[in-house]
């Protein structure tokens, strides 16, 4: 339809490729996580972010699809730097694993893409006994960036440049539950919507994105 690809307030569109969006920004010596990076926008995320200097790290699930797509990027992006680490969204303990591993390796951290995603699967809990999808696509990355915050503010304050986070949410944030987020009624099975509980967990993720901007707002 004609409004997928009006321009918005950015000079950009739906129509619009990452090379276009970033074209002109030099990206190096910043460093990027970039979570669900071996398939879908992940990957492109991935690539882009490469071309234009930046240091990425792959937090995937599957750290053999990881490595195809780094070994893509490298013949692509000659001199890319591009490291893959082991990251299950859906677990809790792997969050905090990957987020321990990451301030060990002593990395900086300008730019945390939470883009990893699942979408519209049958009712199923994760290890952590907690519904899938929002287990996944929210507490996962709520819990990491919680975990990276300070390792976000320090490369700040050393860098002199902001940090970003980024949460990759849809239009389906509009369709969750008639009452938002069922906080009681997160593994209520005999209830569960797959669309529905796809839209809570994207809905989380902007609200997630709007209290962040509102806590970070001040100078650091």
């Amino acid at each position: 339809m004609w409004f997928f690809g009006s321009k918005g307030a950015s000079g950009f569109s739906s129509r619009s490729t990452a090379e276009e969006v970033t074209h002109g920004v030099d990206g190096t010596g910043l460093t990027a996580i970039v979570t669900g990076a071996s398939s879908g926008i992940g990957v492109e995320t991935a690539r882009v972010l490469a071309l234009r200097g930046v240091h990425v790290v792959m937090a995937v699930r599957n750290t053999g699809a990881g490595a195809k797509v780094k070994e893509d990027i490298v013949k692509q992006v000659p001199g890319a730097k591009v490291d893959v680490m082991e990251l299950e969204l859906s677990s809790m303990e792997s969050v905090r694993k990957f987020a321990s591993e990451y301030k060990s390796a002593g990395l900086p951290l300008n730019l945390l893409i939470n883009n990893a995603g699942i979408m519209a699967c049958p009712f199923m809990l994760s290890k952590d006994n907690i519904e899938l999808q929002f287990a996944t696509n929210h507490l996962g990355h709520f819990l990491l960036t919680k975990l990276l915050l300070d390792t976000m503010k320090n490369t700040s304050r050393e860098s002199k440049r902001e940090g970003r986070i980024v949460n990759v949410s849809s239009e389906a944030h509009r369709y969750s539950y008639p009452e938002g987020v069922r906080f009681d009624k997160i593994n209520d099975e005999s209830s569960y919507s797959s669309i529905r509980a796809y839209g809570q967990s994207k809905l989380c993720n902007v609200l997630h994105a709007n209290e962040l901007a509102k806590q970070l707002k001040e100078p650091l």
